[in-house]
């Protein structure tokens, strides 16, 4: 499941100057969650995170993949502090 998605969402995300970094399914905070994470040449910040939100959620909502009561997260590689 997760080779799939990163092999439907990785090249629309590379047309919006982003890079896919990994896919990952897991849990958070007892709640199922699909991991996006990204980067980019001029580094990831809250904006960009919701630009590629924009860009994988209808995207995985088109693959049929019985995916239910999930939470998508999309973020980063490494955490910055540089907007504060």
């Amino acid at each position: 499941m997760e080779t799939k998605i990163a092999d439907a969402i990785r090249e629309p995300l590379e047309n919006e100057n982003i890079k896919l970094v990994g896919v990952h399914f897991g849990e958070e905070d007892g709640q199922n969650t699909l991991f996006v994470t990204i980067d980019s040449e001029d580094g990831v910040d809250v904006d960009l995170c919701v630009k590629a939100t924009h860009v994988v959620d209808p995207i995985i909502d088109s693959l049929d993949l019985e995916l239910e009561n999930y939470v998508l997260d999309v973020g980063s590689k490494g955490v910055s502090d540089e907007n504060e």
